[in-house]
């Protein structure tokens, strides 16, 4: 199919709009540009956060938050004068229970461990931001596989964008075919049914960020699933350098190319 071809189709258009749809999401004004910092509490023991309003501290399996009027903070949009206790947050960041103006400061749970995300629309992050390099679609990378689920979910140990190293839940493979040869990938299934892997291919931190996700959707009753690449997504931490992100697991840096998707942020 000739490039004027390939942009006249309707997998093209599809995908421009999908391209899209993720630049408007990834710089709305609580998006993963905003994101200043992950603190986690357990750094902080005395409860006071550097450039965080309130006192927070564990207690089990919540966080307790205790503020005054002059910190300028809301729960669930209301002056919080006193104590507070709070569990995980999670739905959306603008949606979070605790406020301060235009910030939105979320509560993280991982692995027993709590921390205080702070979202600020102002962050010279989110300021510089221009666009999402991304290769235009191309069929040639949306491949028919399989996907394979194991017995049993496993979980391996994963170092993780922050240098820690965490669990990651796998519940299968997706086979499938690239010039002749098959390729695998682990993944994890979501709880809609649709998958979830974290990739490197021969063109990550060269022309590509060093690793990004692939999200296909559920696969159908005979285990048969698109495996799009032209949709493949940059990590959280490729927008800001406080998320933590899971590195590929053992097995899923692939042996070929892949410029297909996302590729890399680009500021102005």
């Amino acid at each position: 199919m000739s490039t004027d071809a390939q942009q006249d189709s309707e997998e093209f258009h599809d995908w421009q709009r999908w391209h899209e749809g993720r630049i408007v999401a990834v710089a709305a004004p609580h998006g993963p540009l905003s994101l200043t910092g992950t603190h986690w509490l357990a750094d902080h023991p005395e409860g006071r956060i550097p450039a965080v309003p309130g006192l927070w501290r564990e207690d089990g399996d919540e966080v307790v938050l205790v503020a005054t009027p002059e910190d300028g903070l809301t729960v669930d949009a209301e002056p919080l004068d006193g104590e507070v206790r709070l569990g995980a947050d999670r739905g959306p960041v603008d949606a979070s229970r605790v406020a301060q103006g235009d910030r939105r400061l979320v509560v993280l749970s991982r692995e027993g461990l709590w921390a205080v995300r702070d979202f600020d629309p102002q962050s010279p992050t989110r300021q510089a931001f221009r666009t999402v390099d991304a290769t235009p679609y191309d069929p040639k990378w949306s491949l028919d596989g399989t996907f394979r689920p194991y017995d049993s979910d496993r979980t391996v140990r994963v170092e993780n964008a922050d240098g820690r190293e965490r669990g990651l839940g796998l519940s299968g493979e997706i086979a499938f075919t690239v010039d002749g040869a098959e390729h695998t990938l682990q993944v994890a299934v979501e709880p809609d049914g649709s998958l979830w892997a974290v990739f490197a291919d021969t063109t990550s931190g060269k022309s590509s960020y060093r690793f990004r996700f692939l999200r296909p959707p559920a696969p159908d009753g005979d285990g048969r699933v698109r495996v799009d690449f032209n949709r493949t997504l940059l990590p959280p931490c490729a927008f800001a350098d406080h998320f933590i992100c899971p590195f590929p697991p053992p097995g899923n840096t692939l042996t070929v190319a892949v410029p297909a998707g996302e590729r890399n942020r680009i500021d102005g």
